[in-house]
């Protein structure tokens, strides 16, 4: 996502503090290992051990800011971009499985928020009013940001969130998402967002994104709420469940897809904790943010649009869920 508008605006500077975790990962790919922390070895997901968790020290960081977005044509959540499948039906917005017979995670609700909406270009004055999330005000939603190709973040979030509800289904969960193809035609704002996870009572909710930082700037990263209790937010509760669920999704996410962590921000950990969120600081859930790439940056651009390794993202993301939920 881009660093501008309604949750990205850069938090204020302050010294970052740091705290070991404990952190799983199975099979790096050898370049991976330059630059970036070293990962343990894990194996397989949903174990629920200390094995599936990433080593590494939570920051609080000011983010980099990213370019401008710009329009692109309609991915599918299956093929690659030059060959797209047929687009995913319109559903009704927040969308929901029905809950599976049988599964690991029967019984279990994840809420799947895809970050901005394609329509929200359509819908610039809706977008930028402004809402409470707690500790501030900010816009209700804002673009997101693209590659240099024109493939934009919202596409990229809707066609993991269609992955990832997939596979979590498989596993017998309920899944819901905020949004989904048109529906709503923009936004949802991010206070809402919160709320549909909260009304939903989640056991554990997910936003997605990807980055738009500058060229060179590359890497995934998780961001996890601060401690906040400042008018309507108070996440003092999900402030360790978060963390859990985002060291969990970190390590199998770069086990899965070989993605280093973030070279600009995290100190190279793949953890950043926020508070100037209001997708989490609203939340009433374990809920986290993940920056699955730079979209700017062409080499994680070329990743980003490949529906193959989408796939894999959409598979470390639901392994790091599936561990957390069965540990839980």
């Amino acid at each position: 996502m881009s660093y501008v508008g309604p949750d990205f605006d850069p938090p204020q500077p302050r010294r970052p503090r740091f705290r070991p975790l404990t952190v799983a990962v199975a099979a790096l790919v050898p370049g991976a290992l330059l630059g970036w922390l070293v990962y343990e070895a894990v194996g397989g997901s949903g174990g629920g051990g200390s094995a599936d968790r990433a080593t590494v020290r939570t920051t609080s960081s000011a983010p980099a800011s990213g370019a401008a977005p710009s329009g692109g044509s309609a991915s599918s959540p299956t093929g690659d971009d030059k060959h797209p499948t047929s687009p995913t039906p319109t559903l009704a917005s927040p969308t929901s499985s029905a809950p599976a017979a049988s599964g690991p995670l029967k019984g279990k609700v994840i809420v799947i928020d895809p970050g901005h909406n394609p329509g929200n270009f359509q819908h610039t004055a809706e977008i930028n009013r402004k809402v409470d999330i707690g500790t501030n005000v900010k816009e209700c939603d804002t673009t997101g940001t693209s590659t240099n190709s024109g493939y934009t973040e919202a596409q990229f979030t809707l066609d993991v969130s269609h992955r990832l509800k997939a596979l979590l289904e498989k596993q017998g969960a309920t899944v819901k998402l905020t949004h989904d193809n048109g529906s709503p035609a923009w936004g949802p704002c991010v206070d809402k967002r919160a709320q549909i996870g909260n009304n939903a009572r989640a056991d554990a909710a997910i936003s997605i994104h990807a980055d738009g930082s500058a060229a060179g700037n590359r890497g995934f990263h998780v961001i996890l709420p601060g401690s906040v209790h400042a008018g309507a937010a108070d996440t003092r509760e999900i402030v360790a469940p978060s963390a859990e669920l985002g060291e969990r999704v970190a390590g199998n996410f770069v086990r899965v897809t070989g993605e280093p962590p973030s070279n600009y921000i995290g100190d190279g950990t793949g953890l950043v904790t926020r508070k100037d969120l209001g997708g989490l600081n609203l939340s009433t859930v374990p809920k986290v943010f993940i920056e699955c790439g730079n979209m700017r940056d062409s080499k994680d651009a070329a990743l980003l649009t490949s529906g193959a390794w989408r796939q894999k993202a959409a598979q470390g993301i639901s392994d790091g869920i599936v561990s957390f939920l069965r540990a839980s």
